[in-house]
């Protein structure tokens, strides 16, 4: 019997209970006996789990300082976690220790995406999250946001809103002050904020990194939110990471941690307008409509699982349009109609030279750059898209019936 803790001892290949431990007596030993054996990598033995579910004293709460510190180091243990908590929850300790706990075990998942349980997902992304503690100052509240960040999938509505209170009251229960309370609630109810605006939002647009700093707050918290995110992510399934994904979430990171620290880079000066570009607007500008180029990009993006297949970049498509209103409304209509999904969007005004417009005008063009993909199938013609787009400037195609249509015609699945 080989001493690993007070009251915990390995004997035989797993982690026993000590001869003179009285569970009775000391409310920690089943933190105490779980970190240990997951730090040893060894299982916890079932009839030591079936003696503490039976005899150990609930936590007085706030819990105390050993007791908090103790499940810091069970979920900080890696891989080995999984087994030991599992053996604790076989045996109702962990609704015991987390009550909130009990609304999330063995809860499916309603998105397709996740291979876990929202209880195993939990754990999986804590042993993700322990691999990133050296990149965080407080390894303690990126453990344990790990743990709780959806908690609020047991209760009904936006999980994210209802896990921040629940946070915060077992931050509070299980011993963290008031400051470190409200951080741990930050990034429950916000653990989805960095990869949905790096995915979905312009960069390079001031508001956008400026709404996820206002939400952030602070350098610290932002460090922790990075990290939780790579984490939930990974331990999402295979879908749900890649290095396109991470490179973009860092891009934020890296804008957002410049705004907080008040090191604001200076606007960068416009590229001039390539030559093709000149070409098409110098056509739209004469022509008085829209013209659009689709251009192949072939540069390949490995993804994180497989680093030799390219991620889809999809299609550069050049539009180039005599500055009008509602132009962006029409353009991205089109682009629904056709089932053409945006990876990367550009707009800007070339004005073009006196020697081109001979007075006519101010001779301004917008410019769009965007990069599509077909939702299925091939992409459709450039011409097929500019006949298009000339009906809805001119307000002769309805987008929004067309649109309506389709959904009705086929409806998407629910439930994911």
């Amino acid at each position: 019997r080989s001493p690993l803790a007070e009251g915990v001892v390995e004997q035989d290949g797993e982690v026993v209970l000590a001869r003179a431990a009285r569970p009775e007596r000391d409310p920690v030993l089943p933190l105490r006996a779980a970190a240990a054996a997951a730090q040893a990598g060894l299982p916890l033995s079932p009839y030591a789990v079936r003696r503490l579910a039976a005899a150990a004293r609930p936590l007085p709460t706030p819990w105390p300082a050993e007791a908090r510190e103790e499940l810091v180091t069970l979920l900080g243990s890696g891989r080995p976690t999984v087994e030991v908590w599992e053996a604790l929850e076989a045996e109702g300790l962990i609704s015991r220790l987390l009550p909130d706990w009990e609304r999330v075990r063995c809860r499916p998942q309603r998105n397709a995406v996740h291979i876990w349980t929202v209880d195993r997902h939990l754990i999986e992304t804590a042993v993700r999250a322990a691999a990133l503690t050296r990149h965080v100052h407080r390894p303690d509240l990126l453990l344990v946001g790990a743990l709780l960040h959806d908690i609020g999938k047991g209760w009904p509505g936006d999980h994210s809103v209802a896990g921040e209170i629940i946070a915060k009251d077992v931050a509070t229960r299980i011993g963290f002050d008031a400051e470190d309370a409200a951080v741990l609630a930050t990034l429950v109810r916000h653990h989805l904020l960095l990869i949905d605006t790096a995915t979905r939002r312009d960069l390079d647009d001031p508001a956008t990194v400026r709404s996820v700093a206002d939400a952030v707050g602070t350098q610290g918290t932002l460090e922790l939110l990075h990290a939780l995110t790579e984490a939930d992510a990974l331990a999402t399934g295979p879908a749900a990471w890649s290095s396109w994904r991470g490179s973009l979430v860092a891009d934020l990171v890296r804008r957002v941690g410049a705004l907080l620290a008040g090191d604001l880079p200076d606007e960068p000066a416009p590229t001039a307008p390539t030559a093709e570009q000149e070409r098409l607007a110098i056509e739209a500008f004469r022509t008085g409509g829209p013209v659009l180029a689709l251009r192949a990009r072939s540069e390949p993006v490995p993804t994180e699982e497989t680093p030799g297949a390219p991620e889809p970049l999809g299609v550069e498509l050049l539009i180039a349009v005599p500055d009008q209103s509602a132009v962006l409304p029409a353009v991205a209509g089109v682009l629904a109609v056709h089932r053409l999904t945006v990876r990367t969007a550009e707009l800007r005004t070339l004005r073009l030279p006196q020697d081109v417009n001979d007075g006519d005008g101010d001779g301004s063009v917008l410019l769009l750059d965007w990069r599509v993909a077909a939702e299925y199938g091939s992409l459709p013609e450039a011409a097929r898209l500019r006949a298009d787009l000339v009906r809805a400037l001119d307000g002769s195609l309805d987008i929004g019936g067309r649109l309506a249509e389709r959904d009705a015609a086929y409806p998407r699945r629910r439930g994911l």
